[in-house]
């Protein structure tokens, strides 16, 4: 049986995974107590009268703090048992969590009248340490609006098995910030950039005129096939040490041209050759 254990900050979006893992048939229970997750999954188990199903556990913060702190040791026996269990932590950036919470009007959990919301966000930060050191896939939600969250979990989380690795390129753009969900960073700042031609400037790297130039561009080649090479040698390092997921960032200065376009020629080579490839552009809105 499978259970992902679904955590993250007050207002990442946790709710919001939740009921995508709902929609995918997942038995979902929110704020269990951690020590429960093992007695719930053997109880599903046992009165299963067919395949066993996929099960998607909420934890945060309002669980205990002793329960917080035996969270890896507490992984350890659930994975040491027949299931197979996999941790999604999501995150945002604190003033992204302010203007979240300043526009919903919800009090945060950690709020109780003494501290400020900016203090309580901290708090929760430093109480959820050890389920972020034991996350398979952490998705960074600060510049993600909910039905992008929805089809980022439908697609890395569904029907993946857990000895496959999903794989995400992801473009950005450096003026709005490194994705902090990344584990690898490429910068083709250094590239030509299609911006400084006029006619190319409003269009994206998902447009003829600018894949043509950029396909002209001997650089910019020679950087894919440098890119391809590395990723190719070193993915199955990643794969034998039992990674399930990993994200490969790719900026330019804006997310609009280079990176764009770079990034969907690896996710094009790399599903010739692997079955769970995803490309996501953050700028493209």
């Amino acid at each position: 049986m499978r259970i992902i254990i679904v955590s993250g900050l007050s207002g990442s979006g946790k709710t919001i995974a939740l009921q995508t893992l709902e929609d995918l048939d997942y038995y979902c229970v929110d704020n269990l107590p951690f020590k429960l997750i093992l007695p719930l999954a053997r109880e599903i188990l046992a009165s299963s009268d067919r395949s066993p199903p996929a099960v998607a556990v909420g934890v945060d913060a309002r669980n205990f703090i002793d329960e917080l702190d035996q969270f890896p040791a507490t992984l350890a026996e659930l994975r040491a048992s027949e299931l197979t269990v996999e941790v999604l932590f999501l995150q945002a950036d604190d003033e992204i969590l302010l203007k979240r919470y300043s526009e919903t009007r919800r009090r945060h959990p950690l709020d109780v009248g003494s501290v400020s919301l900016r203090e309580a966000i901290r708090q929760e930060r430093r109480l959820l340490e050890p389920i972020v050191a034991s996350a398979d896939l952490i998705v960074d939600t600060s510049e993600t609006h909910i039905y992008q969250l929805r089809e980022l979990l439908r697609a890395r989380l569904h029907d993946t098995p857990r000895e496959a690795m999903s794989l995400l390129f992801e473009s950005f753009g450096f003026k709005n910030g490194v994705p902090a969900d990344a584990d690898f960073v490429f910068d083709v700042r250094c590239l030509p950039n299609p911006h400084w031609e006029p006619p190319l400037r409003p269009l994206t790297g998902l447009d003829p005129p600018v894949i043509e130039f950029l396909e002209r561009q001997s650089e910019v080649m020679a950087m894919i096939a440098d890119l391809g090479r590395f990723l190719e040698t070193w993915l199955p390092r990643f794969e034998a040490s039992d990674r399930s997921y990993l994200t490969v960032a790719i900026g330019c200065t804006g997310g609009q041209h280079r990176s764009v376009f770079i990034a969907d020629a690896l996710a094009r080579r790399f599903k010739g050759m692997r079955d769970y490839v995803m490309v996501r552009h953050r700028e493209l809105k």
